[in-house]
This record gives structure tokens, C-alpha cells and sequence, in this order.
């Protein structure tokens, strides 16, 4: 499994019209996700104190579009990059993702263990 921290309100889109397309696949052309042991810290270094977020949990097998494992900022760790939509039949779980009342994020996936 593959895991996106999406807004709320953009799931809620995509709930309305079949599949979820970040704002990423538009500028980028492919959508930002996480493997398992990357969540907190993408959460951390990216989404600070955001209270509308939700946590998507991907099946790449239910995926038309391809997954490219990448680095596009330099670094040496890859990550997974969803290059077209995702329909609504690969989003397997959405997670409530809020940090906490210190602005930490917590979770824990049983696809790490």
C-alpha cells in the first residue's frame, strides 16, 4: 500500500466526480505519495499544524495510472509518484489525519508491521 495526505475538501471532490486528482498532477504531472515508514515525516516536514487533512491508503494494483518510485528534490529516498488520477476503487482506507494538541502527527499503519 501507498499513502497520500490529501485536504479534505479536495477527497470530498473527488468523491463527487469518481477519482482524486491533486493539484500536483496538474503542475508536476504526477501525484505525491508516501510508502508506510514515510508518512510522519512527509506530514511533518510538509503539513505542519494542517487540521484538514485526511490520509489516503492506496491499493497500487487497483491503479490505471503508473507508480514511479523517485526523488525529485536531490535527496537519496524514494518515493512513490502516481502518474494520473486515482479512482475511487484504490482508495482502500481515508484516514482522519490531524496532528495533535502538541501539532504532532501520529499514526501507525499495519502495512509496516
Amino acid at each position: 500500500m501507498i499513502f497520500h495526505i490529501a485536504q479534505a475538501r479536495d477527497w470530498t471532490t473527488a468523491q463527487t466526480i469518481g477519482e482524486y486528482q491533486a493539484a500536483s498532477l496538474i503542475t508536476e504531472g504526477f501525484i505525491h505519495c508516501s510508502d508506510p515508514h514515510q508518512v510522519l515525516e512527509v506530514a511533518h516536514r510538509l503539513f505542519c499544524d494542517r487540521k484538514d487533512l485526511v490520509l489516503l491508503e492506496i491499493d497500487p494494483q487497483r491503479l490505471d495510472a503508473e507508480v514511479r518510485y523517485e526523488n525529485c528534490e536531490g535527496g537519496e529516498e524514494q518515493y512513490p509518484h502516481v502518474y494520473g488520477s486515482i479512482p475511487l476503487t484504490a482508495v482502500t482506507t481515508v484516514f482522519p489525519f490531524q496532528p495533535n494538541a502538541e501539532g504532532k502527527f501520529t499514526w501507525s499503519s499495519t502495512s509496516e508491521n
